[in-house]
Formats: C-alpha cells, structure tokens, sequence
C-alpha cells in the first residue's frame, strides 16, 4: 500500500495539512478545483474502471475526490442494466468485483472509495443534491453487487481495526461501518448481523463502543430480536460496554421477555456502575416499564438506587482534591463539574419519565407510600416527591398528602431533609424565597418568611453575603400582613446589627430610609409599618447579648452609642404617631410586645420604665378625692373600686372626663383651661399603655408588680350604667357614649386581668376573681345597650390593622331579634355549633330549605315589630373590639376556694370570706380559651374562608397569640388539662345530682333556669376544648410525643391514679373510658355531639381502633334515642347540622349499615307517619317531621357509601362470597326501596331533591358494583337474581316518575338533576339487556312503553303543547338509547324504564 509520505509533488505536501472532514462533506472551491486538473485520472483498462466510467463516475489518484457526471440514481441504474445485460451476466458481476478488490488494495484509492464523490453537474442542476455518496455506498445500493461488496468491506476491516487514527484524522473502522447505515434495502440481512456481531467480538473497546451504537441503523427489523438476544448476552460478559448496549436495546423492537430479562441483570449491577453511566442505565429502566410491572420494577430501583453513596461522594471527593491541589484546579474542578453534569442528567432522565408516563409517576409515589419503615426511607424519596410534584400538576395534592403524612408518621425527619439538601447553592435558595415572598399568595409569603427566618438563625454568616436579595422585598410591604411585616424586619434587623460588618451598612441605611418614610405619612396603612419596623429593629440592637457574649462580664452591654440609637429611634416612632391614637396605641403595642417576647438591655429597660411610669401617671391616673367637674352628659362617680377609701389617698382611672374630652373636641366644641394646660390623651390608648407599663415594671422586678398593684383596685371614673328606664329616652350621642365608655371599661379590666393573673398573694387573687365578676357583668350590660343601639361602632381594642378590616354590625336592633330568633338551637349554641362542628359534604347542600321563606322572614318580623320585649345581641359579633386575654390568664382556672380576709382599722382580721371561680366567670375563661385553641390548633381545612373575605379576618383579635407557636399553645393547654377535669366532673356531678332530683324528668324544675344554662355551656365548652386540643394535628409529629403522653396520663390518673410508665395504647384506652363515662351528664345535644367527637379523636392515634369503634356506634345510638329538653324559641332543640353530624357518626360506626338504615326506616319513620304533628317517633325521639329531611339525607348518602365501597367480585370468586354478596345486595336494594316510597308521604322539595341526587348516585354503584356480580350469578342463583331485579324496578319506575313530577312542577333544582337520572335508567336498560345475552336469555327482552304520572302513581293525561315540545327536546338530548326505538314524544325515557320492567317480567315467565 502507498503512503500518503511517497507523493512526489509539493503541491500533494500542501495537501496534507488540510482537513480531511472537510474534503469529505464540502464542496471543493473553483480554486481547489483547477489545482485538481492536474491530479491524474485513474486510466485502467480493467472491467471496474470502465463499467464505473461508462456509467458516470470518474476514478481519481491521490487525495483528488472521484467524480459523479450524472445523478446517483441515475448512475446506479445505469451501472445495473449494464452488468444485468452484459452477455456474460453473471461473470461480469464476479469480474467487476475483482477489479473493485484490486483497485481498494491501495490506501489512497480505498480511502476515495470510502468518501462521498465531487459533484460535476451545474450548481443550478444540482440543487437538492449537495449532498454526494461515497463509491462504496453507492454499489451497495445495488442488489447483485451488495453481498459481494460487504463482503470485501467485512475482510478489509481487520487490516485497520487496531491501528490507531491515520495521519489525516480519518478512523478507517468507522467509515467503512458508516457505508452500511441506512441503506434502502439488505440482500442478506442475517449474514450481515452474523458479520457485525463477529466484529464486535474481536474489535478494541473504543471500536465496540461505536459498532454496538451503529447496529439500529444497519439492521432491519427482522433482525432485531436475534441482535437482542446477542447483545443481551454480551452484557453479561462485558460491563464496560453496558452503555451503548442498553442505548440499542432502547432503539430495537424486542420482546417483552427479554426487556424484563435485561432490565433485572441491570438491576443487579446498579449498586456498582460508574456514575456516569448512571443516566442511561436509569433511562433504560424506566422506558421498559408496563402498567403491569411499574410498581414492582420502582420498587427496586428505590431500593438499589442509593444517591447519598454514588452522588454526594464523588462531589465531596472532587471538593477535597479541590481543596488538596490548589494548584492544579482544573483537574479537579473538571471532576466536579463532570459530576455534577452527571447528577444533573441522571435527574432530567427521571423528570422525563415522569412527566410523560403517568404509570412512573404513580408508582413511585406508591412505592414510597408502602415503605413504613424510618431506615429505610432514603434521600432519592424526597428529591423524587420534589421532582413529581413540580413537573406533573395533576398530583400535587396526592404528594402533598403523603408527604404531610411520612412528616406526622415521623418517616422523614430532619436528618433526611439535611441529607437531600446536604449541596445546595444559598443564593439560589435566598433568590426562590424572596419570589415567593413577593407572590402576594399568603400561604407562600408565610411559610418562605419562616424559612428565611431559620436561615438567619442557623448561617447568619452566609446570609448576611447574601442579605442584598432579602433587602429588595422592601418595596413588597404593601400586600403584607403585619404579623409579616415583623417577621420581615426582623430578618433584616439580624442581618443588619447582630454584627458589626461593613457590608451591612448599607443594609441599614435602606432600613432608616423606609422606617423614616413610612412614619412619616399620613396614611395609617404605611405608617402600621413604619412603627412595626421601627419597633422590631429598636428591639435588634437593644437586645440582651450578655448571655451570647464572651465570659468577661459586661462585654455584652450595649454602649451608649448604641444605647442612643435606640432611644432616639422609639423616641422618633413616639413624637410621629402622637397625633393619631390608632397610631399610638399600636406603637404602645409593638413596644409592650418587643418587651415580651425579648431580653432587652437593662439601660434600655430603666430608661423605658422611667418614662412609661411617669407618662402614664399624668395622662390617666388622678386622685379619688378630686372629683372632675364640667358640662358633663352624666353625673361623674367612682365606680368598681375593691377598696374602701376613706382619705384622699387613694387614685382613679380618669376614664370618662378623657372620652367626654375626645368627643367634644371631635365636635368643635371648647376645652375649659384645665383641661388646655394638659396634654389630651386617648382613652383608646389606655389599654395599650398599661399593658406596656405593667410589661416593663414586670422585667425590670422579675414578675413582681407592687409598684403598680394600686392600679387593680383603684376605681374608674364613670356613670351609673345600669339603662333603667332612661336608657329610652337617651339620644342616639347619649347611648353610644355609654357604649364607648363600657367597652373602655371592658377592655381596662381585661389588661389589669391579664396584668395580675399570675400573683400568688391571695389577696391578689381575690381581687382577679372580683374584676373577672366585673367583666362578666359589664357584658350583659353590653348586650343591652348595643339592642337599642343600632348603627353603633365601637372603639378599636386592636390596632394591628388596616381600619377597614373591622366592620361591626350595622343591623338595627330589630333585624338583630330575628336574627337570634331565627337561629336553631339557641343564640350561643348555634354560633358556637357553626363554628366548631366539622364541616360535612352532606350539609353542603338543602340546608336553605330547613331556613324559613322569605315569606316566614317577614312575618316573623312583624310579630317581632309588635313585641315590646328586648332581645341581648351577641357580643361575639364584636369580638375583634375587646383587648386579648393571654394565656396566662387561664391559670386562674386551678383556682378553688379562696379566702378574702376583712381587716379592721386596726387591721386584725375582722370576717373572713371565701372566694371561688363563679360559673359565669368560668364560661367567660372557657368561651375565650376555645376560640384561641380554633384559631391555632384546627388545621386550616376545616376553617372554610368565605369566598372574596380575607383570611386576616379570623385573625383579628389574636395578634399576641400569634407570636407563640400552635406548639407552645398546646403545652400550655396541657398543663391546664386538670384543672379543667375537676371543672368537668364538677359538672357532671351538678347534672347527676339535677337528674336524680327530677327523676330523670327532662323538662324538670332548673332546667330553664339560668345556671343551668351556663352550667350546660361550660360543659360544652369544656368537651369542646378537650376535642380541640387531642385533635391537633401537632400530635402526629415526633417532636410532640412526649405531650401526648403527658395529655393522656392527666385523663388516665383521673380514672387510675398513681400508675406511671404506662403504655401508650393503655393510656389511650383508660382516657378513651374516662371521657366515656360523661355520656350519662350530657345536658345537650351539642355537647353529646362534642363528646362523641372527642371520643373519635381518641380513637384515632390508637392502633387498634376496632374494639372501641362500636362503643362510639352505641353511644351516638343512646344519643339519638334520647328525649332532649327543647329550647324555649325553637322547634327542636337540636341544630340541624348537628344531628346530620351524630347521625352519619352512627351510620359510619355500625356494624352493619343496611341493619341500622332499615330500623330507622322500617321502624321509626312509621312510627312518626302516625304520630301526631308536633310528636316524634318514639323510638327516634329525634326524628320528627322537622328534622326527617335530615334522615332521610343522611340515610340516602350512607346507603349510597357503602355499596359503593363493597367490591364487585369476580367469577373466581368462591360460591359462598357471591352467595353473601347477593344477600347483601337484596338487603341494600330493600333498603332504598324503603327509603325510596318514603316520598310518598314526604314530598317535600328538599325530599325530593335528596331523592333525585343520591337515587342516581345509587343506580351507577348498583351497574358498577352489582351487574357483574349478577353476570355470573343469574345461572345459579336465577330467582335471586329475578327477585332483585323486580323489586329494583319497581325503585327505578318511582324514580322516572319523580322526574315527571319535578318537570311538571318546573322546579329548577330539582330538573337539573333530571338528564343525568333518565341517562343513567338507559345504561341500567342496556346492561341488563347484556347481561341476558351473556346468558343465553336473549329473547327475554322485548320493548315497551311506560305512561306518565305523577308521585300517587296518577297518570298525567295532558300535556300543555309548550311543555310537551320541552319534554320531548330535553329527552332528545338525554337520551340516547330512547330516541333510537322510535317511541312517541314524551314517552321515550319512559320506554327506557319499560324496557327494564318487561324484560323482568318476562324472566320469571
């Protein structure tokens, strides 16, 4: 062979240095063109070079490419009719192909061969063929040279395969396999697979790499299962080849066997591969999945797929030979680059298959969710939840469940979440936070501030690098909250002056910036957080470091540079809201809270005390002795003081002569020159202000309060605020200046309440429990004032919001009566019934036929009109006007007796009198103690926002609370668990002991008497407290535990005191029978619905529920069985929603649905139907004609649940289970066959509706569920079957005339259901039609028609001509199957239903 060396000419030298790649695919220019010319062609009088000639190709030496004249088909035409014709045919053919063998002998010449041809044709003639083939490829398109061919081109190969690249760049071994892709059609398609398969064998790696990935494009399909099998097989013998391999086993068309075969040998080497052939094996895996394999197959991928041992390695060792060779940071940043490219691809393969194969993408959430243990839960099951629910949106809500879920169950902790992010970019994280943040979704803003938070905290160091991201989400405080606004600058505040750094200057110099900005305006909104921003970085840099700080004391004061700053800042937030009260008493607020939650430095302390102290004492204290005289509406007095002055020692709140002030002034009247000599202050801003002063005095003296004790018996300067009978003749000024001054009044007692609710003294104590007493009475004078005080608006008790999110109610006193009157169950039961009852899908729907007409509305109005009687309001309505209790008001609850002692002048004690914690006193803690636990521990679901109302609006009035977490709160409400148990069983006996009085009579003497209502409502709210608290989902997370231990043991010791170290199924069962134990107490239907919830929720951390769930059955039975006293406005004095509520409580707990839906069918509707019409049934004292539309829903939606639920079956199925599925079916069809006729006495609109809904929903469970149960029954169990289906006609004929009425009546809720019903009567026609074909019983079905009528089974003889043109378009479009028989207008659904009818006759013949 001839080297390109031994070219004589300089010119070819030249030549050398050109790219080869660029001979090859390129046109030469019309330079390189004339220097061709010289370049000889080959002249060989050989059959070859002839034949090649005469067809249009041009043979070249040297480098020069050969030359096509012609076109490529052309000249493989004319090549083949010219060896086809020759008059040696075949020799020729054998002729040619020597020449070919001898003339490739030369490398050069080999090499032109292999390279596509030069084009000689005109550019314009060539057009679309740029293109040009090589001479190799071009015979091999020829059949009778093809298999001569290959064979030279299989024998050449050896002479090149291990020799490395020649001199021009050209790998020889890839271009001869390259003239095998693609061609149109393989003589010998089997003997080229055995060729190529033998070649692979013998060739080197980096040549088997590239044979293996060009099979696809050489074989034809018929090789594809052969190939398979043999690369299947060389993967087992060579690993390294395990790539390319699974890339072709992907391209071919291969048995399903096979696939499964590969995909478990690769499955066994997965622990052990090379991470960057990762991806591919993974992709491999995943597209060979079937609906049938998905989960078992993800399964063990997740099991063997480990990413902690083949990711985080290579990326921690690239990072050490980093660290190791600072020198030589190219190689090591190529391996971590080369890593992490691999971990990247190996995750876009995953998010592919799962966003195109739905059957991947649930399998492995299945997968994961079948995994139980905590071990074995693994980092790729986070990333692959992550992954999943980012890039299929139709599971978002299943992932979420099973990840809130895993987090309760304890299966993903904290060390799995620091694993999975264990390599994670700040920047990247901080730059996805803050975009969440400025969504304006309150969700996201709140839980991305929170994650910010524990980034500060965790790397403040890292973050404060970064804190120019977090600085932009200052121009984002329009759309949040405050409780957001504090977390915000909070985070800024740490960022900018927990440590001195340049780098945060700036950050603090923006903060000053907008602080200034805001406080500066005159709108309320900007100046809100200009004063939480100001006040929350005041309380950054003033904070407490002595404890952080080094052990050199004193290192951690702040200095008076700092000590200035913060003083000057509060004193600037001071003098800018001066002007507006609303503005002061929220700065006064923030402070009181700053002071609360945090440890400020002692001088910032001293210097707040010491001007708070003094403030305070100026703006709203005076002497008793000095009584205020002016133009006064009311006489001035001293009112509500626990001590008995008799000098002019003593001080008052100057309460009244302050409102009177604001109010005259508001008006444009004139200050007396006392009054102008004093600065005016706000009443609204007396709350605040002690609040901050009691806070400060209680830091600076560790909880002692003598400096300021005086302020909780001190008397208040107000007026008689008894209404008497001048509360009619006060002006409209008049009444609402009582009201301002009684909720002035309320909200002081609140703060001293929360002030002094944790002295021990007993005198303190005494003194708490007599404001207490104050604040229950205050409030029933509320109530009367407000009823004829229509319009009114009270003054604001919290200030951390916009004015317009608080909007009282405006309704006049009268349409307030009917509101209250109006309400079922009682003006407290009912709202408390709305607010904590769980919601039901059941009682989405009818609950506005149980409200009276607009008709009754208005006659229920005038009678109120004509009634001189005055009806309270509800002052829960106005509960966003009262201060906020703190929790620790509740310790009052473990106080008992209490004795007060009397002293006389000589202060020896003279009386001594006991004290304790009064009912009405008690249902105040309890009411409050209840709505916080609502607004913190009920997970947010349950808490349905109105549509187009902010969720901020619940929060009103629990600014404080939350600032403690859900998990403090419950801690809390642990601790008070047994004081409320001695509460409770106090009650209980109070109840036994009134039962046992009136011999068990229910409307005995007491129970309209007012105690025992307040009695019946602490009960109540005692029961719901307990089911707020055990239902907390906080309960499932490890963390609390321990809580709930504690919780249960407070109830276990009642029952078994004195047995520690108890078991937790134990504790649960002993709590579960304690609780139990009330039901015989129970005053109210509300509060039996309160303790069967809480029963329930015991019920449910218990692993083995069963044994109690039939007590719980039993109970709500005794419940419903019971005579309950009514209440004396009211019908029943049971609340609709809540005995739908204990109804499907009972239905869901029994052992046997169809038994209990028969009972109350069977037995106590009848029962009712001859009764009286106020009577009840007497085995359902519940049931009554008012509260039937209740049963009878909730019997409807139970049947339809569990025969719903009940399966199928399949004809593998033993003969005993379709015997006992048959049974059950004829009892369940029985049942709505019971319930169905029922509406034939009760035809009520909100009956029929139930009737028309849950009967279709009934109907598609009995084709789902029970035709194919009957498909392989009817043989055996033919009468069976027969009865079934007669008795389930006679349902569905009720049913098509119930649609008749509801179309005649033209009742448009109750039409809408009329299409999908007769659509679903027509597909019970047709499968039962199938089901006899699939029998044999053919002949048995024949047509019919069904007559119109009515719900009496009258039939409807006439049709106005406008309803029968509507019927008959309405049925067109229903009903499909109808149309199509041919039956007359107005009678086509009805056929469908005849069809059903006769078929089932014509069976039993």
């Amino acid at each position: 062979m001839v080297s390109k060396r031994r070219l004589p000419t300089s010119e070819d030298k030249e030549n050398l240095t050109e790219d080869a790649s660029k001979a090859r695919k390129q046109p030469l220019s019309k330079k390189t063109k004339k220097f061709h010319v010289r370049n000889e062609v080959e002249e060989n009088n050989s059959v070859f070079v002839k034949l090649l000639k005469t067809s249009g190709i041009t043979l070249k030496t040297g480098e020069s490419q050969n030359q096509l004249a012609v076109d490529q088909i052309i000249f493989q035409r004319k090549l083949f009719q010219t060896l086809r014709k020759h008059p040696s045919y075949p020799a020729i053919v054998e002729e040619f192909v020597s020449g070919l063998e001898s003339y490739i002998e030369d490398q050069n010449s080999f090499r032109n061969c292999l390279l596509s041809c030069e084009h000689l044709q005109d550019e314009e003639a060539s057009i679309g063929t740029s293109y040009c083939k090589s001479l190799i490829k071009l015979l091999l398109g020829i059949d009778i040279l093809q298999p001569a061919i290959i064979k030279i081109l299989f024998e050449k190969l050896p002479e090149f395969i291990f020799k490395n690249v020649n001199s021009d760049g050209l790998n020889m071994p890839r271009l001869i396999i390259n003239q095998l892709k693609w061609l149109d059609r393989v003589v010998d398609s089997k003997d080229l697979t055995t060729k190529i398969m033998q070649l692979i064998s013998i060739a080197p790696v980096y040549l088997q790499h590239d044979f293996v990935t060009s099979l696809p494009e050489i074989l034809g399909d018929s090789q594809h299962a052969d190939v398979g099998k043999e690369l299947s097989d060389l993967l087992t013998e060579n690993t390294l080849l395990t790539v390319p391999i699974l890339d072709v086993l992907s391209s071919l068309r291969l048995e399903p066997k096979l696939l499964t075969k590969v995909r478990q040998l690769v499955m066994g080497k997965l622990s052990s591969v090379m991470l960057d052939d990762l991806p591919m094996i993974i992709k491999f895996i995943l597209h060979s999945i079937t609906a049938t394999d998905a989960l078992e197959v993800i399964s063990e991928l997740r099991e063997k797929l480990d990413l902690q041992h083949c990711i985080l390695p290579s990326l921690l060792q690239a990072s050490q030979s980093k660290v190791k060779n600072k020198g030589q940071t190219s190689s090591s940043g190529n391996q971590e680059n080369s890593g992490q490219d691999c971990v990247i691809l190996l995750f876009d393969v995953i998010k592919s298959a799962v966003r195109y194969e739905k059957i991947i993408s649930e399998a492995w959430i299945k997968a994961i969710e079948n995994t139980t243990s905590v071990s074995e839960h693994k980092i790729l099951d986070l990333a692959m939840l992550f992954i999943i629910y980012s890039t299929n949106t139709q599971t978002k809500k299943c992932i979420e469940r099973v990840l809130r879920n895993k987090i309760r169950s304890g299966c993903f902790q904290e060390q799995l979440l620091q694993s999975t992010f264990y390599i994670h970019y700040l920047q990247e994280v901080i730059g996805a936070l803050v975009t969440h943040i400025c969504s304006g979704n309150e969700a996201e803003v709140d839980t991305a501030l929170d994650v910010l938070l524990d980034l500060v905290v965790l790397n403040p160091s890292a973050m404060r690098l970064n804190a120019v991201f977090v600085k932009g989400i200052l121009d984002y405080l329009d759309n949040m909250s405050p409780q957001q606004i504090r977390k915000l600058f909070y985070i800024l505040s740490t960022l900018a002056f927990s440590k001195q750094h340049e780098a945060s200057s700036h950050i603090q110099d923006d903060m000053h910036l907008v602080i200034r900005k805001q406080l500066s305006s005159t709108v309320f909104k900007y100046k809100l957080t200009g004063i939480i921003g100001a006040v929350t970085m005041a309380g950054i840099i003033a904070a407490d470091r002595s404890r952080s700080s080094s052990l050199t004391p004193g290192r951690g004061d702040l200095s008076s540079e700092q000590c200035t700053q913060v003083t000057s800042l509060l004193q600037l937030v001071h003098s800018c809201s001066e002007q507006s009260p609303q503005a002061s008493a929220l700065y006064y607020d923030e402070f009181a809270n700053l002071i609360q939650g945090r440890k400020l430095a002692p001088q910032v302390l001293e210097w707040a005390g010491q001007t708070i102290f003094n403030d305070f004492q100026d703006a709203f204290v005076v002497d008793i002795c000095v009584v205020p005289e002016g133009d006064y509406p009311f006489p001035v007095k001293a009112l509500y003081g626990l001590e008995d002055y008799e000098s002019c020692d003593g001080i008052a709140i100057n309460l009244l002569p302050l409102l009177f002030s604001r109010d005259f002034v508001k008006d444009g009247g004139r200050l007396t020159s006392q009054e102008s000599d004093q600065k005016l202050v706000s009443p609204l801003c007396l709350a605040p202000y002690f609040r901050l002063l009691r806070l400060c005095v209680d830091r600076q003296h560790n909880g002692n309060l003598e400096e300021i004790d005086g302020l909780l018996d001190c008397p208040i300067f107000l007026t008689d605020l008894e209404p008497g009978e001048r509360l009619e003749s006060m002006s409209v000024k008049e009444r609402s200046f009582i009201c301002s001054l009684i909720f002035l009044t309320l909200n002081w007692f609140r703060e001293v309440v929360n002030a002094f609710c944790r002295q021990t003294l007993p005198e303190m104590k005494v003194k708490v429990l007599t404001r207490l007493k104050h604040i229950v009475e205050l409030q029933q004078l509320l109530e009367k004032h407000l009823a004829v005080t229509p319009d009114y608006v009270p003054p604001l008790a919290n200030f951390d919001l916009e004015t317009s999110e608080v909007t009282p109610p405006t309704s006049t006193a009268v349409s307030a009566k009917i509101r209250i009157q109006g309400n079922v169950g009682g003006r407290k039961r009912k709202a408390d019934g709305n607010k904590t009852s769980s919601p039901d899908p059941l009682s989405k729907e009818d609950n506005s036929e149980c409200d009276p007409a607009p008709s009754d509305r208005s006659q229920l109005e005038k009678e109120f009109r004509g009634k001189e009687e005055k009806t309270s309001v509800s002052l829960q309505n106005y509960h966003a006007f009262f201060r906020e209790l703190d929790l620790e008001v509740f310790s009052i609850l473990h106080c008992g007796l209490v004795a007060k002692f009397i002293l006389d002048t000589e202060m020896h004690t003279e009386a001594t009198e006991v004290v304790q914690l009064q009912p009405p006193e008690l249902l105040f803690l309890l009411e409050d103690l209840a709505q916080k636990l609502e607004n913190m521990l009920t997970p947010s679901v349950t808490r349905r926002v109105p549509f187009l109302k902010s969720k901020g609006n619940r929060n009103i009035g629990f600014s404080h609370l939350h600032q403690r977490s859900a998990s403090e709160i419950a801690h809390r409400v642990v601790q008070l668990l047994s004081p409320m148990c001695n509460h409770l069983e106090n009650i209980h006996d109070y109840f036994q002991c009134l039962t046992a009085k009136n011999h068990g009579v229910v409307d005995g003497p007491g129970i309209k008497g007012q105690e025992y209502h307040i009695m019946s409502s602490c009960y109540q709210r005692l029961l719901q407290i307990l089911h707020g608290l055990f239902a907390w989902n906080g309960f499932f997370q490890p963390e609390n535990t321990n809580l709930l231990y504690s919780a249960l043991e407070v109830l276990a010791n009642r029952l078994k005191p004195g047995e520690p170290d108890q078991a937790l199924e134990e504790l649960l069962s002993q709590s579960f029978h304690y609780l139990q134990n009330f039901h015989l107490s129970i005053p109210s239907f509300q509060c039996a619905l309160y303790l069967i919830r809480l029963l329930m929720v015991i019920l449910e951390k218990s692993t083995a529920p069963t044994q109690n769930k039939g007590k719980i059955a039993s109970l709500a039975r005794q419940f419903l069985f019971r005579v309950w006293p009514s209440a004396e406005k009211e019908k029943s004095g049971i609340p609709n929603d809540q005995l739908q509520a204990l109804l499907s409580i009972y239905l869901e707990h029994t052992d046997s649905v169809l038994k209990a839906i028969e009972e109350i069918a069977g037995v106590g509707v009848p029962e009712l139907i001859n009764s009286p019409k106020e009577a009840s049934s007497s085995t359902f004292p519940t049931l009554t004609r008012h509260t039937f539309v209740i049963f009878f829903r909730v019997m409807m939606a139970e049947l339809e649940k569990t025969v719903k639920g009940l399966q199928a079956g399949t004809a593998a199925d033993s003969e005993q289970i379709h015997e006992e599925k048959l049974l059950y079916w004829n009892m369940a069809v029985r049942d709505f066959s019971i319930l169905i006729n029922l509406i034939k006495v009760f035809d009520s609109r909100p009956v029929l509706h139930v009737c028309l809904k849950y009967g279709r929903l009934f109907v598609e469970a009995f084709l789902k569920q029970c035709m194919p149960l009957l498909d392989f029954s009817f043989r055996k169990h033919r009468e069976d079957v027969l009865s079934l289906l007669e008795t389930f006609q006679l349902n569905t004929r009720l049913l098509h005339h119930l649609c008749g009425h509801s179309k005649i009546h033209q009742d448009t809720k109750l039409t809408k259901h009329v299409p999908l019903l007769k659509k679903t009567l027509e597909l019970l026609v047709c499968r039962v039609k199938a089901m006899l074909i699939l029998n044999n019983c053919r002949e048995a079905f024949w047509l019919g028609n069904l007559k119109n009528r009515d719900l009496q089974g009258e039939e409807i003889t006439s049709q106005n001509s406008q309803e029968s043109t509507a019927d008959e378009s309405e049925d067109d479009t229903s009903s499909q199957v109808s149309k199509s028989k041919g039956t007359e207008d107005g009678e086509e659904d009805e056929a469908s239903d005849g069809e059903k009818e006769q078929e089932s006759d014509d069976d039993s013949d």
